[in-house]
């Protein structure tokens, strides 16, 4: 530089060198801040993505099996229904709004084969029933402490009754295609037993033959079949 020469330009292009060099130095710190924080925002998003998959996982499971390694204190519905591999109902346990509680199993045809009842006068039964879904055997026990097993056909008549009443007497009936009661046997509340056998006319074969009066015809009316026990 001669002596006159103006030393302002070259100072001034020092200057904006020198600060062009502290901008792009700047820039470049910005540069590597961003992309620091991208890689940790995605970081962030990952370990979200993987707690929320987590989070889902757990409440499926827990749905379908409850918590890992706890029991529930508490499991509070109005109905359980049970269904199998294809979807079929094979099972019910609920309350009606009669005030019956019932547990029904069902069969893979969706026939109900057995039954437990519970009714709001305190009356029970336990029922089974055929391939047909026809009830051919009930256990019943009323609130009056009568207690009954019934055996029916399959046309759904009455064929054979085992019963005791409130006072302990047992009794056992037996009954023909018809329905109507041929053979009883009971024992009363005093211990006296009784033996009943009605023929097709309905005469007690059981009874035995009163003495007759010289020229009394004997009476041959037919005699009423033992009633049935109270129940089901």
């Amino acid at each position: 530089m001669t002596p006159n020469e103006d030393p302002r330009p070259v100072r001034e292009d020092a200057g904006r060198m020198r600060l062009e060099g502290a901008l792009s130095h700047r820039i470049d710190e910005v540069e590597r801040e961003y992309r620091r924080l991208k890689r940790i925002n995605l970081s962030l998003m990952i370990g979200l993505a993987i707690l929320l998959g987590l989070g889902v996982a757990l409440v499926s499971v827990s749905s379908r099996y409850g918590l890992p390694g706890t029991v529930a204190e508490l499991v509070a519905a109005k109905q359980f229904m049970v269904r199998g591999d294809d979807g079929t109902i094979r099972g019910i346990w609920g309350a009606a709004e009669d005030g019956t509680v019932r547990l029904m199993l069902q069969d893979a045809g969706g026939r109900a084969r057995v039954k437990l009842d519970l009714l709001a006068d305190g009356s029970s039964g336990l029922t089974f029933a055929d391939s047909a879904g026809q009830p051919r055997a009930v256990f019943a026990f009323l609130p009056d402490q009568t207690a009954s097993l019934v055996l029916a056909d399959a046309a759904q008549r009455t064929r054979a009754v085992l019963g005791i009443s409130a006072d302990g007497s047992p009794t056992i009936l037996f009954a023909d295609r018809s329905g109507t009661t041929r053979a009883g046997l009971g024992v009363d509340s005093r211990g006296t037993g009784a033996l009943t056998l009605v023929d097709r006319s309905g005469r007690n074969l059981a009874d035995p033959e009163p003495e007759q009066a010289p020229g009394v015809e004997p009476d041959t009316s037919p005699a009423a079949p033992p009633a049935p026990p109270r129940g089901r």
